[in-house]
């Protein structure tokens, strides 16, 4: 694949795109493994990777706005020139073609709804940024990301043009993020259309509300939660936790395969439990219950009342010491640690020696860079 804006020095985020895809595979897998060197894993536990579709397969766009409304760009902060200033990005390649298609008629709805671009250096303007993600059907969710809420009259007003020019749109949201930081997104949405996006997984349909997280690859994902599923369902447990479970990926995946299967997913985003619980609700499965709560706090109580399995899908900093020892502590027979951060993952297995690893599989959830997903399966020693 090639990408002009590599080339021209606009965007160095696809660091790893000089190599085929079956060689930056490989360097991730030996990326993995050298940070969990220090376990000593033997060779039989490693499964064969997952490898991701070459372009087109980012489900989520993080626009940066600049310009003015007159005539916005929509982009990454620049690598070069003046602070502050944003290069155009709007034919990523990575990006879903859905959202690539859109891009320009969220651009033109800028300059229509007079949406005044953040100046990162003055501190003033509205528009701090556009997130676009996309299903697999073309189905639209678009967040303005604004400074205040100066400019909803507008946006309300003229939203019903721009749902003609883009008919897909199922939701539309305001999210309003008045401090000057670095930080993508504020805590207070508004909702103007729509409630969720559907992002059919493995036929199952998980509901996305503008603040719930989901994996940003749909392919490498589903691969996810089969793979997991698969090893899940061997183990014929009665009862399973999903902690920092999203919108239930891997608790509704397990629920749908196991039917009698006691489920609870903890998640901190209200949103995300929502999401998570209509799709219990949809599939009719009135044995998978979802909380809004912390995960660490959840689970550190009594170790004995542990399930039988617990998963854990945590961000960057991993579980941490506390549920690390509760875990090592606990009758949890089985752990499914999913991680997007090799080194804390390497830091919290070494913190659970009576969990051994019997499976751990590398999916490239992020193309083209140095980052990848790690699905581990641990199993409690004997004894």
């Amino acid at each position: 694949m090639r990408c002009d804006y590599l080339e021209r020095d606009l965007c160095r985020s696809c660091t790893l795109l000089h190599l085929p895809p079956v060689d930056q595979l490989a360097t991730k897998v030996a990326g993995v493994r050298d940070a969990l060197a220090d376990l000593n894993l033997p060779d039989d536990v490693w499964r064969a990777p997952v490898m991701s579709p070459e372009q087109g397969f980012r489900n989520k766009a993080k626009m940066v706005v600049g310009g003015t409304a007159a005539a916005p760009v929509l982009g990454i902060q620049a690598v070069d020139g003046p602070r502050g200033a944003v290069s155009d990005l709007t034919r990523c390649p990575l990006h879903a073609p859905a959202i690539e298609r859109a891009l320009p008629a969220l651009a033109a709805f800028v300059t229509t709804a007079s949406l005044t671009p953040y100046d990162l250096v003055h501190r003033r303007g509205e528009l701090k940024h556009l997130l676009v993600t996309a299903n697999e059907a073309g189905d639209l969710m678009v967040r303005f990301v604004l400074r205040s809420r100066e400019a909803e009259v507008r946006i309300r007003k003229h939203l019903p043009a721009l749902r003609r020019v883009l008919p897909r749109l199922a939701v539309v949201s305001l999210n309003i993020h008045p401090e000057h930081a670095a930080v993508l997104e504020g805590p207070h949405e508004i909702v103007l259309h729509g409630e969720t996006l559907t992002m059919t997984v493995n036929d199952l349909p998980l509901h996305l509300r503008p603040r719930s997280f989901f994996q940003t690859n749909t392919a490498v994902a589903a691969a996810l939660y089969r793979n997991a599923t698969d090893w899940l369902t061997s183990l014929e447990p009665r009862t399973l936790w999903d902690l920092y479970c999203g919108v239930g990926g891997f608790a509704l995946h397990a629920a749908a395969a196991m039917p009698t299967l006691e489920v609870l997913g903890v998640e901190v985003s209200r949103d995300a439990v929502a999401s998570a619980g209509r799709t219990a609700a949809d599939l009719g499965l009135a044995r998978a219950r979802f909380r809004a709560d912390d995960a660490t706090d959840v689970a550190l109580g009594d170790p004995a009342a542990a399930p039988d399995v617990v998963v854990v899908n945590p961000p960057r900093r991993g579980i941490g010491p506390g549920l690390a020892a509760w875990l090592e502590t606990s009758r949890a027979r089985h752990v499914l640690y999913s991680s997007c951060n090799a080194t804390t993952l390497a830091r919290d297995l070494a913190a659970m020696p009576s969990l051994r690893v019997k499976h751990a599989q590398v999916l490239d959830m992020f193309p083209h860079t140095t980052h990848s997903e790690v699905l581990v399966g641990l199993t409690r020693r004997p004894g």
